[in-house]
């Protein structure tokens, strides 16, 4: 068994052996590229959302010495006509590059490397072509093609950007790593020896100033998925078969795994939390593994202009405007906030709508690890003291302090002035969410919950387990704590928790922008059966 070609099926077989949902609709997508215009591919995704489960199933697939059929007969792709017409069919090379970046350490002669260590396999499969002396990987498989009558390459390259992650932009092996894929995929040879090429990475392909680095590449994205929207991660209809067979709850799963918009799949999950969550039963942050929180901060740290802003607006559960086109592709050339904010929605951590040109927090997951980020070491020590003492608050308004309440929004207010203009009730609620952050723990926390005659600014719903009471805040500028109570009671604000039960604290918050102060006024009900 090789290593680059006649690999086996081993990786594929393991995935169909577990939980498998199934993505086959991606063959169907690929086979229509096949020996045509379109025949080069690049599908960039977020860490943990199946690039190499993908990347396998179409190993299995394709390859003329590997391919077992009893792999896909239970899937949806043995049902299309162009299932036949190229199973088995191609010599299949499979280069996982993050195999290269862990073998050869750091060595600027990777790409020499690479190309010795697969030209070597395909001699020893081949023997009987007459290669080019001194030749490249380019004219070795051109060589095999036009000597050995055969069906074309089909090439898989998993981790494509792995080398461009480790050897920044200028350095020797990056210049040299990418001359080597327009070797390979821009030669004049190109097309006589690949009927496809599938590239799958955390990044799309490098840009120098505007232009791609291979533009002859059709790409799918987090940010353009195209006709591949579905297979970046689990449905919403997914997760509810997969709850439904394993006796798990739903809403938790979309709590904590939903809220990604990948093109115009509004309802998508991110699948190895979803899978870890379902092998022990209880859903939680899967990410922590990662190192998640230190990626983050390493961007955010950045402070580029505006930057801070958004990042309490995103803490806030709110969205933000965002420029996709002039990121590079490249993660050590960030140049801006919306460089940044790109970055962050191809790692996985912002969900992007691209009707709306907007990105926000995702889910409960990736918001814990965005609050880690910043209480870490970012330097805003004023939104991590307000975050940190976010508990002592939500004490304070539970026990009816108004006084406390009314003081510790003072104090995150001046704190915080220099971020958010504080001239607006949507300022304001969004500052309040990040003093009562921490009560997302216990709590469901909603902003603008929809009542039958208005909105409730921020209502904190027990989760099932806790036993603490429904919180239902109302802000108002320039008005009167009083006057904010009132909505409440006016509105009739407590109908909205139908299916609550037990006592309601009801906070009216009013800022007055002469004074600069704060005034609260705190109620408590029951709300009976």
């Amino acid at each position: 068994m090789g290593r680059f070609l006649k690999k086996g099926n081993d990786g594929f077989r393991a995935v169909r052996n577990g939980e498998y949902v199934d993505k086959s609709h991606l063959i169907e997508i690929v086979n229509a590229t096949l020996n045509t215009e379109r025949q080069f591919t690049c599908v960039s995704r977020a860490r943990r959302f199946g690039k190499s489960i993908g990347a396998e199933m179409l190993y299995a697939y394709y390859d003329q010495w590997s391919a077992d059929k009893d792999l896909f007969t239970d899937l949806q792709i043995i049902s299309s006509p162009s299932f036949s017409c190229h199973f088995r069919r191609y010599p299949v090379l499979y280069l996982d590059l993050t195999d290269f970046v862990t073998r050869y350490n750091k060595s600027e002669n990777i790409v020499a490397h690479i190309q010795s260590d697969v030209i070597e396999e395909l001699k020893e499969i081949f023997p009987d072509v007459q290669y080019r002396a001194n030749g490249n990987l380019s004219d070795t498989l051109y060589a095999i093609v036009s000597q050995a009558h055969q069906e074309k390459f089909i090439m898989i390259v998993d981790e494509w950007d792995a080398i461009l992650r480790e050897w920044p932009e200028g350095s020797e092996a990056s210049e040299q790593y990418i001359n080597l894929l327009r070797g390979l995929f821009k030669s004049s040879n190109a097309k006589s020896t690949f009927a496809g090429v599938y590239m799958t990475g955390i990044l799309p392909i490098k840009k120098y100033k505007t232009q791609s680095a291979l533009n002859n590449f059709h790409e799918y994205s987090m940010v353009q998925p195209g006709l591949m929207a579905d297979c970046f991660g689990f449905t919403a209809e997914e997760v509810h078969l997969l709850c439904a067979k394993h006796h798990m709850d739903y809403n938790s799963f979309a709590e904590w795994y939903d809220g990604y918009q990948i093109g115009g799949c509004r309802e998508m999950f991110n699948p190895k939390s979803v899978m870890t969550a379902l092998y022990n039963q209880y859903c939680d942050s899967y990410w922590a593994n990662t190192g998640t929180y230190d990626t983050v901060a390493t961007y955010i740290r950045m402070n580029f202009g505006g930057l801070k802003e958004d990042a309490v607006r995103l803490l806030a559960d709110e969205s933000c405007s965002v420029d996709t086109t002039s990121f590079q592709n490249d993660l050590n050339v960030v140049r801006s906030k919306d460089d940044v904010l790109t970055l962050l929605i191809h790692l996985g951590y912002l969900s992007y709508d691209r009707d709306s040109g907007t990105c926000r927090i995702p889910n409960r997951e990736v918001a814990i690890e965005f609050k880690n980020a910043i209480v870490s070491d970012t330097g805003w020590e004023t939104i991590a003291n307000a975050i940190m003492q976010s508990e002592r608050l939500l004490t304070e308004t539970i026990n009816g302090n108004s006084g406390a309440v009314a003081a510790a929004i003072d104090s995150i207010h001046a704190d915080n002035t220099s971020i958010l203009q504080y001239n607006n009730e949507n300022s304001l609620a969004c500052v309040l969410t990040i003093a009562y952050y921490t009560a997302k723990k216990n709590f469901m926390m909603i902003r603008e919950l929809p009542t039958g005659n208005g909105f409730a600014d921020i209502v904190l719903l027990p989760r099932p387990t806790s036993k603490q009471p429904a919180v239902v805040l109302e802000l108002k500028y320039n008005h009167s704590a009083e006057t904010a109570i009132s909505q409440i009671h006016n509105n009739h604000y407590g109908e909205v928790l139908k299916d609550y039960v037990g006592d309601v604290v009801l906070v009216g918050i009013n800022y007055d922008k002469d004074t600069k102060r704060h005034d609260c006024l705190i109620e408590r009900w029951r709300k009976e059966e």
